[in-house]
């Protein structure tokens, strides 16, 4: 063989070892866990569309949806044990006050769907209804300073409620067992109620003070990921932002991807709630995810001023619309 012939030959081979390699490198995705911080539910049909429809793949990422279990998603975010939560903005406002070092890349929604629910036969039209009722909630301190700054507006007396700890239990039971209200989020559990025909009346918590219409729920890292590895970071938002925007316009066949992926999930339910939550994903921000640093400092405020909130609070650092791909500025 001539030695012209070797030299490209050669030439040729190296050249498609190169391009193997690069090949190689370009399909090789990294793992990346995401911690949800729930069962999944119609918050987090986003991720699920971004897993099935190969948004993560596209960016670069093979991402492993996990339930918390012991421990949340917070300290499994702040101990570096996952890359990803599924929190809100009460826990981070909470968790940086402590000095936990986590910070919310985008809110899921744009503003607090939950509320007080009751039976509309309950007589519940207002909070200074609570009075001489009983409330279920889960042991929180955050519920009776809830429930008591609503009823203030109204000049109610707090303590002429029984607030009565029912834990885990699912809303409709605990209705069975004497409860008169409990907070719920509409987007599931009361379109659940709908759907069995159970009449509810709601006091939405946005709509009795707006430092109240707080991101519930929002996605969250640590200042280590960011740092570190800021290109997953903005990969992992690339893919998840389209992972809503199709929610937002394909609620039906999003809805169906969650089911999908999680078939213990009640179809009808979930399709349902999926109609009601969508045009709620973005709602009125310029993009799906933007935060702004009022609702922040507005919800720290109210918890300063009722006595949940020790410490130095700075919102600036608590979020970041660093990594929203479009409006995020």
């Amino acid at each position: 063989m001539h030695w012209k012939k070797l030299f490209i030959f050669g030439f040729i081979a190296v050249l498609c070892l190169g391009l193997a390699a690069c090949s190689s490198e370009k399909t090789t995705a990294k793992d990346v866990t995401i911690v949800l911080d729930w069962t999944p539910n119609t918050n987090h049909t986003g991720l699920y569309v971004a897993q099935v429809k190969n948004y993560f793949k596209e960016a670069g990422l093979n991402v492993h949806i996990i339930q918390p279990g012991k421990s949340t998603a917070e300290q499994l975010v702040a101990s570096g044990k996952a890359d990803f939560g599924v929190s809100y903005q009460e826990g981070v406002t909470q968790a940086r006050v402590a000095g936990v070092p986590i910070v919310s890349i985008a809110a899921v929604l744009q503003h607090n769907t939950s509320g007080f629910a009751s039976l509309s036969t309950s007589g519940i039209k207002s909070p200074k209804d609570f009075e001489g009722k009983t409330y279920g909630g889960f042991g929180s301190p955050v519920e009776k300073a809830m429930i008591q700054s609503l009823m203030e507006k109204d000049r109610a007396d707090v303590n002429k409620v029984k607030i009565t700890n029912v834990g885990s239990i699912d809303f409709f039971t605990a209705l069975k067992q004497g409860i008169d209200f409990y907070w719920i989020y509409y987007g599931w559990q009361g379109i659940e109620a709908e759907q069995k025909g159970v009449k509810l009346n709601m006091i939405y918590l946005a709509d009795q003070n707006k430092d109240l219409d707080y991101y519930t729920p929002v996605l969250i890292t640590s200042e280590a990921k960011i740092k570190q590895d800021s290109g997953v970071v903005k990969a992992f938002m690339q893919a998840v932002s389209k992972g809503y925007q199709f929610a937002i316009t394909h609620p039906d066949e999003a809805a169906d991807i969650l089911v999908k992926q999680n078939p213990a999930l009640d179809s009808k339910l979930v399709h349902e709630s999926q109609k009601w939550l969508s045009p709620r994903y973005q709602a009125d921000a310029p993009a799906w995810g933007v935060q702004k640093e009022s609702v922040w400092s507005g919800y720290a405020n109210w918890m300063k001023k009722h006595h949940l909130l020790e410490g130095n609070f700075d919102p600036k650092k608590a979020y970041t619309n660093e990594f929203i791909p479009q409006g995020g500025n």
